[in-house]
């Protein structure tokens, strides 16, 4: 990972966990609560793939089992933010922006359920029977939509500042430089290739006026031409 992205992802996933404990756990909803750092993780696997997916929902899912007040074993929830963030990553296109906002909404409502349904899992093989009495089918619900009320208003905006991180010509990628065109490298590279070729033609066309020339004085001067006739006189003869 980039400083930058690794920068910004730490930013992303602090300022998601206040929120998420000081405003978003205090509301009492039925069901399931809301889960900013799920979005936050998706977004960031949407633009950086896989791998920085799996990383920060690894550390997302890490400090949200150390903050207050958590009550479930250590690491569980970050065994499933590692998860959904590998497979949210894996539906990145490969050139890297999503077109439409359906992708970004189905992968949230995919992530919403199965984080809830992975969450309950790890917690029945740890002894943690709390889902079975809350009821799953419920949590499952409810968490689906509150995410998904959520997302148009977090995950564009995640994915807007994740794309600046990768567009950056300093980040080593080369997306922006190769593939834009538009920036200043590209506006260089283009003006150079016109003037190359200008020079060129420039070069050709002199050369060709110069044999042109040569050839001119040499048919026209001293040497006389191939189809020219020779003028006639009249009492002498021709050698």
């Amino acid at each position: 990972m980039r400083l930058n992205r690794i920068l910004l992802s730490t930013a992303l996933v602090v300022v998601a966990l206040v929120v998420q404990v000081s405003v978003l756990a205090r509301l009492h909803l039925p069901g399931a609560v809301p889960d900013l750092m799920l979005l936050v993780v998706v977004g960031l696997g949407l633009v950086y793939g896989h791998t920085t997916g799996c990383l920060v929902g690894f550390g997302a899912g890490l400090l949200a089992d150390l903050a207050p007040p958590a009550d479930h074993a250590t690491g569980r929830y970050a065994l499933v933010l590692c998860l959904i963030g590998y497979l949210v990553g894996l539906a990145r296109p490969d050139s890297g922006r999503v077109r439409s906002a359906t992708v970004p909404m189905l992968a949230v409502v995919g992530a919403a359920v199965l984080s809830t349904l992975l969450y309950a899992g790890v917690g029945s093989l740890v002894g943690d029977t709390a889902a079975r009495h809350v009821g799953l089918s419920g949590l499952v619900a409810t968490a689906a939509c509150y995410d998904l009320l959520l997302a148009p208003f977090v995950v564009p905006l995640v994915m807007a500042m994740a794309r600046r991180t990768v567009s950056d010509p300093l980040s080593g990628d080369g997306t922006a430089v190769a593939g834009g065109g538009d920036g200043a490298y590209g506006r260089t590279t283009k003006s150079s290739f016109r003037i190359g070729r200008m020079s060129r033609r420039n070069r050709l066309g002199g050369r060709g006026r110069g044999r042109g020339g040569r050839l001119g004085v040499q048919h026209g001067g001293l040497l006389p031409r191939a189809g020219r006739r020779q003028p006639k006189l009249k009492g002498v003869k021709r050698l």
